[in-house]
């Protein structure tokens, strides 16, 4: 029996009267599953987070029901994970410290931005029956298809580098130094048997685990913020009021960073993915456009959740560390060290890391603080490594058709991500592994259009979409936004560049730059036809059909059950 990517590679391309059609119709009309009552297929073995189904209470007299609301909980806590990750608890401690409470607002307004991005994301779930991933398979050419691979791999990488490095941190400071870096790195070998340990207990038990996880951080960093006690009036100040007072360069990159580390390309993917794991009756117009709500309303709490954690630890850097010179830290710090039994830390020099900044914390506020922090930080990397290897084998799954085992995929991103974290860790120190994290951000900021650009473009298809198809205001809405988003993280990526000062370096960027802006623009290309940007379509032209493999599947959009 032939797999629909068999298939797909067979069909030739569709023509009427003799021509090509169009790129907007070449598009391919997707066929959701009419039912999604039953367990996973056979033919996914290693699927193991859809072996079950969460069955949906029916309730046709409400027009809200919280036991619906809870049946559809779980799969927005497990998406907020990548707004908790240590890349970002990193990014808020650098914006507290470095500008107060005035760049509060931007965090606000990347979480409002991130939220529209994640409904888009989990709308293609639901309507299609597949997620992201799968449906670049059926729609993007061989080559762009695997470069879009390869680029939402190096993020999937990019994320891992950062867990393994939050919790090699975390473990140093839970231990008082005796566990060094690099054996915190090594120890987090270890997530990858209790990752496979936990993945076998069933589906809600293991997103009740990761909200146990998120309880964690949130009462974690909380306490750090009560213990800080900021001033409220400035804080509700620096969360609504667009400006930033008095900010220069440092103030403005930081404002940055914060979009970076908040949009995560790699998220996208992953949520499109995780809806799938609910019972919904996608023929039914009614049961798809239900789900479509709850799942908004369910990632809404979840992101302002994490909004608030992002807060807990903006707000107190902000009031124990902003405007204070590094000579009165350090004699703050030499004399809390000296009585307070942490002399091991007077060897660090003071910097904007997780671990100088926790230690920071211990010395005003006393040893309970400073544990309390790294166990927030142990809590936040080990969420995000397990929402990671989900997210690398929703992906490789859907654009290489390629099914991997848990225990494989785990061991291989975390190869890949402990080997350079380990060299820096043995050979370096702690503010080379803090310059590691800085890079990964770039990184990951690089690779947002690849996540953007497709899931704007089929998310406004109706071929793809049907009736839930983006309307116009979506449409310029979402373009709006991804272009700003992505003119913010190129800058991003400039400021990072030219900061390395080497002619080198710079000649290689901008190579890589020029192949990077080719394949964005060829994404964006298809993007605004798909917008209805008619103007642009050249795809007539015969050469590019033959070359490629036409993206058509021979297949009718049902029509919905009334």
């Amino acid at each position: 029996m032939k797999t629909a990517r068999e298939a797909d590679l067979e069909e030739e391309p569709p023509q009427e009267n003799g021509v090509i059609q169009s790129t907007q119709d070449q598009h391919s009309s997707i066929s959701p599953p009419t039912s999604t009552v039953s367990g996973a297929p056979d033919d996914e073995p290693f699927s193991t987070y859809f072996e079950e189904k969460v069955p949906i209470p029916v309730d046709v007299t409400q027009m809200f029901s919280f036991r619906k609301l809870w049946a559809f909980t779980g799969p927005g806590f497990l998406m907020s994970i990548a707004y908790l990750d240590p890349g970002n608890i990193e990014s808020d401690l650098q914006s507290g410290a470095k500008a107060g409470f005035k760049l509060l607002w931007v965090l606000l307004g990347a979480t409002i931005i991130g939220l529209l991005l994640q409904r888009l994301a989990a709308r293609l779930g639901v309507v299609t029956g597949m997620h992201l991933a799968e449906v670049c398979n059926r729609q993007y050419p061989t080559v762009p298809r695997i470069i879009l691979w390869l680029m939402v791999e190096l993020a999937i990488i990019g994320s891992d580098m950062q867990e393994v490095i939050g919790c090699a941190i975390a473990f140093n400071l839970l231990s008082v130094g005796r566990i060094p870096l690099w054996g915190g790195v090594l120890i987090t070998i270890i997530d990858t048997f209790v990752f496979l340990f936990l993945d076998k207990y069933g589906l809600r038990k293991l997103e009740a685990f990761f909200g146990f996880l998120i309880t964690i951080m949130a009462v974690s960093f909380g306490y750090e913020y009560v213990m800080v006690r900021p001033d409220q009036g400035e804080l509700l100040k620096g969360m609504f009021l667009p400006y930033c007072e008095g900010c220069g360069p440092a103030q403005m990159e930081q404002a940055v960073g914060i979009v970076g580390a908040v949009i995560m390309p790699h998220n996208i993917y992953l949520h499109s993915a995780l809806v799938k794991s609910r019972s919904i009756d996608r023929g039914n117009k009614k049961e798809v456009k239900e789900a479509n709500k709850y799942y908004f309303i369910e990632s809404t709490i979840a992101l302002f959740i994490s909004f608030l954690i992002n807060v807990f630890v903006v707000a107190v850097f902000a009031e124990a560390f902003y405007e204070r010179t590094n000579i009165e830290v350090v004699g703050i710090t030499t004399h809390q060290n000296q009585h307070r039994g942490l002399s091991f830390f007077l060897s660090f020099s003071v910097s904007l890391s997780l671990t100088v900044q926790g230690v920071v914390l211990g010395c005003f506020f006393g040893p309970v603080a400073l544990y309390i922090w790294a166990i927030g930080i142990l809590a936040a990397g080990q969420s995000s490594t397990m929402t990671g290897t989900y997210s690398g084998q929703f992906v490789m799954e859907g654009f290489l058709n390629l099914r991997w085992s848990r225990f494989a995929r785990v061991l291989l991103t975390r190869s890949i991500a402990i080997f350079p974290t380990l060299l820096v860790a043995i050979f370096q120190d702690v503010q080379h592994l803090t310059g590691m994290n800085d890079f990964l951000n770039v990184l990951q900021s690089m690779q947002l259009p690849f996540a953007l650009i497709p899931i704007l473009t089929f998310t406004s298809l109706t071929s793809i979409m049907n009736d839930f198809a983006n309307g116009l205001v979506w449409k310029i809405g979402g373009g709006v936004v991804i272009l700003v988003v992505c003119a913010i993280n190129m800058y991003f990526v400039v400021v990072y560049v030219t900061s390395l000062s080497s002619v080198a370096l710079y000649v290689l960027a901008g190579l890589l730059c020029i192949a990077y802006l080719c394949f964005v623009g060829y994404l964006a290309w298809h993007c605004l036809i798909a917008l209805g940007v008619s103007c642009l379509d050249v795809s007539c032209l015969p050469s590019r059909v033959s070359n490629n493999r036409p993206s058509v599947l021979i297949e009718e959009q049902p029509e919905y059950d009334t």
